[in-house]
C-alpha cells in the first residue's frame, strides 16, 4: 500500500534529520538548505523494498512522523490534465497523511497559461514547488547562438529564481536522457516526470507475415518493404496530410538517424560545419521525397492527424509514421499485431534504435521557497518507484524511470528501447532560429515541402534551406 509507504518515508525522515542535527556541519547550516534538502531527499529515494512487506508498525509511524520536523505549507503549481490532476490529488493527500504538520495547497492551471503564472508566482515568492513546462527544457539558447533570444525557462534560470536540484539523491531513479533534458549550464533545474516520442512508426506485423518481409531495420530494408506491400495491394503507410504538421512531425525519426546527435546538428548548422545542402542534407532530402510521394498513401490529403491513427487501425495499412500519443486511438480500433518502432531511416541499422521526442511534464522548485525540505520530501516520496509507475501510468506518459513500465500495448512495444537508454530530444526541441533566417531555413519541414509540392527537386529544396539559414547566421 502505497500510504504505508508514505508512513514509513516520514519514519526515515524523521531519523535522517536526528541524525543530521547531531552531526550536522557548519557548511551545511551557513547554507540555509543544504541541510535540509538532502536530509529531506534522503527520506524517499532509497530502502523502496522494505516499505511492501506490512511488518512496519503502523503506530509507531504514525507517532513518529508528528515530530517528523516537516511543518508547514507546500504550494504546488500543476497544469489541466484530468488523469495526472487526480492522481497529483490522491499523492497530497497520502503525503498529507504521512506528515501531519504538512498541508498541500495545490493550484491547477491551463498549460498554455503556465509560463505568465510561473513568472508571476516565482517573482512574487508565492510558489514551491511548479510544473515549470510541459515541453521540457526546450530550445535552450546556447553560447553559438549569436542574438538569439533565450526561451522563458531559461530565463527564470539566469535570474536565480529556480533551485539547482544537482546532487539530490532521487534523481538517481531517473534516467540519464531525462536528467540532461533539465540541466543548463552545469545545474539540473528540473525533474523530468514524463515524455512523448514523435519519431517512431507503428508497424502491421500481421500485413509484413501475410506479404513475407521482415520489420525493416534499415532504409532500404523499408523501401523494399513498402513496395512489397503495395505490390500485394496493401498500402504502404498514410499521415494526417490536411493538417499538414504530421506530415513532417513523421518524418522526424529519418532526420535523427541520419543525425544521431541531435545537439551536434544544431551546433554544426550554427557554425556552418554542418549544410542541408551537403552529401548528407541533399540524402536528407531525397529521402524526404521518397516519403512523401510514395510511402505516403494519396489518401492522406483527407486525413487529419487523429483520423490518420484511426484510418491505420483499419488493418490494410502497413506503417503509421506517427507519434506516440496516436497508440491509444490504435490500440482501441486495431483487430492486428503491431509494434511501435525507431524510423529506419538509416543505412546502419545501429543508427536506426532511438526514439526522439520530448519531455513533457517538468517540476521544479522555487530557490527561495521557506519549505526545501517539504520540497525535497516531497519531490522524494513522488519520486518512489512505486509512486512513479503508478504515476505514469495514470497519465500515460513514456516514463523516465528505467524501472517503470507503463502497462499498455504501447509500453510492452517500447520498453526495450526505453530501458535500454535509447531516447533522445529531438531537434526541434534543441534548434533555435537564427534572427533574419528565410522562410526555409528548418529544414526539419523539408517532407511537408515535398509533399505540397513547393520543391520537386531534393537538391533545390536543400539549397534554398541552406540559403534561407544563412540569411539569419549573416545578421
Amino acid at each position: 500500500m502505497r500510504s504505508t509507504r508514505m508512513k514509513l518515508l516520514a519514519l526515515l525522515a524523521i531519523m535522517a534529520m536526528l541524525a543530521a542535527a547531531c552531526g550536522g556541519s557548519d557548511d551545511a547550516a551557513s547554507d540555509g538548505t543544504s541541510d535540509a534538502t538532502d536530509t529531506a531527499a534522503d527520506d524517499g529515494s532509497t530502502d523502496d523494498g522494505s516499505t511492501d512487506d506490512g511488518s512496519a508498525d503502523d503506530g509507531a509511524a504514525d507517532d513518529s512522523s508528528t515530530n517528523s520536523g516537516l511543518e508547514g505549507t507546500l504550494r504546488v503549481l500543476i497544469h489541466q490534465n484530468p488523469p495526472g490532476v487526480e492522481f497529483m490529488e490522491n499523492f497530497n493527500s497520502e503525503f498529507e497523511a504521512a506528515n501531519p504538520g504538512v498541508s498541500i495547497d495545490m493550484t491547477v492551471v491551463n498549460a498554455d497559461d503556465i509560463p505568465t503564472v510561473n513568472q508571476t508566482r516565482l517573482n512574487a515568492k508565492d510558489i514551491d514547488v511548479t510544473t515549470i513546462s510541459v515541453t521540457g527544457f526546450a530550445n535552450a539558447v546556447q553560447p553559438y547562438m549569436t542574438g538569439a533570444d533565450s526561451p522563458y525557462w531559461q530565463q527564470l534560470i539566469e535570474a536565480g529564481l529556480l533551485m539547482d536540484l544537482s546532487g539530490q539523491p532521487y534523481l538517481a531513479n531517473y534516467d540519464q536522457a531525462a536528467i540532461d533534458g533539465s540541466s543548463f549550464d552545469g545545474g539540473v533545474y528540473a525533474l523530468s516526470l514524463g515524455r512523448t516520442s514523435y519519431s517512431g512508426m507503428f508497424v502491421n506485423e500481421d500485413i509484413l507475415a501475410e506479404v513475407g518481409v521482415d520489420i525493416p531495420t534499415t532504409w532500404d530494408e523499408l523501401v523494399s518493404a513498402c513496395e512489397a506491400v503495395k505490390d500485394a495491394g496493401f498500402k504502404c503507410a498514410v499521415a494526417g496530410g490536411q493538417d499538414a504538421w504530421p506530415v513532417f512531425v513523421g518524418t522526424y525519426g529519418l532526420l535523427g538517424s541520419l543525425y544521431p546527435d541531435q545537439q551536434a546538428l544544431v551546433e554544426g548548422l550554427w557554425d556552418g560545419s554542418v549544410k542541408w545542402d551537403d552529401e548528407q542534407g541533399i540524402k536528407l532530402f531525397e529521402r524526404y521525397d521518397y516519403y512523401a510521394n510514395d510511402m505516403l498513401d494519396a489518401e492522406s490529403a483527407g486525413l487529419t492527424g487523429d483520423s490518420a491513427a484511426q484510418r491505420y487501425a483499419a488493418g490494410d495499412v502497413a506503417f503509421g509514421p506517427m507519434g506516440a500519443w496516436n497508440a491509444g486511438a490504435v490500440a482501441d480500433n486495431a483487430g492486428f499485431e503491431w509494434e511501435y518502432i525507431p524510423f529506419p531511416g538509416s543505412d546502419d541499422a545501429a543508427d536506426n534504435q532511438t526514439l526522439f521526442g520530448k519531455d513533457d511534464m517538468s517540476f521544479a522548485v522555487a530557490a527561495d521557497t521557506p519549505v526545501p525540505d517539504i520540497a525535497h520530501a516531497y519531490l522524494a516520496a513522488f519520486s518512489e518507484p512505486d509512486n512513479y509507475n503508478a504515476f505514469a501510468n495514470a497519465t500515460n506518459y513514456l516514463p523516465t524511470q528505467p524501472t517503470a513500465a507503463l502497462e499498455s500495448a504501447l509500453g510492452t512495444s517500447i520498453a526495450p528501447i526505453l530501458q535500454a537508454g535509447n531516447f533522445a530530444i529531438g531537434f526541434e526541441q534543441l534548434f533555435v532560429q537564427p534572427k533574419g533566417a528565410g522562410q526555409w531555413h528548418n529544414a526539419k519541414d523539408g517532407a511537408l515541402w515535398m509533399y505540397n509540392g513547393d520543391f520537386t527537386d531534393p537538391a533545390v529544396a536543400a539549397e534554398q534551406a541552406q540559403a534561407d539559414l544563412e540569411a539569419g547566421l549573416a545578421g
